[in-house]
């Protein structure tokens, strides 16, 4: 068998992995609208999956002067998939770029990640997350752990004159 032929059957082995693994199918979803690209987040799930929580953000990796906090403007909505209990996300941003204004004398330009505001969200290890974003924009998340304990607030005790 040729190197090209077994490379081929990698790739196709490999695309129908990536096709089965989502936990619920995908096809009941809208498919993306112009200029914009469909993202999905699957994670684990785990016995304790009740005290964790998701935070999504959009972005894009551009150049900073390297101090100030640099933020992309736009909105999450959360659409009801209509017939089937499911919900997805929407972020649309004009790509309005908003930052902080520090007076920083020894900073140096770098790339990083500019993010919108996040999304908090349940985390549901049983069902994906899908996103709809505009192109040239990518997706990430956080993942959030609640500690086990409880904690007491402390009364205030009201004065007494």
């Amino acid at each position: 068998m040729s190197t090209t032929s077994v490379l081929g059957l990698s790739l196709i082995s490999t695309s129908l992995m990536a096709q089965s693994i989502y936990k619920v199918g995908l096809e009941a979803f809208p498919p993306p609208q112009k200029g914009q690209k469909q993202m999905v987040i699957e994670v684990p799930h785990s016995a304790n999956d009740i005290n964790k929580k998701i935070e999504i953000f959009v972005g894009k990796t551009m150049q900073t002067d390297g101090c100030n906090k640099t933020f992309l403007s736009g909105e999450f909505k959360n659409t009801p998939l209509e017939g089937w209990g499911y919900t997805y996300l929407t972020f649309t941003t004009k790509g309005d770029i908003g930052s902080t204004r520090k007076a920083c004398r020894d900073a140096h330009p770098k790339m990083e990640f500019v993010t919108s505001s996040g999304y908090l969200t349940d985390y549901n290890g049983r069902m994906p997350i899908v996103l709809y974003i505009p192109e040239g924009y990518d997706a990430k998340y956080k993942i959030y752990q609640a500690d086990p304990d409880f904690y007491s607030a402390t009364e205030i005790l009201e004065k007494k004159k």
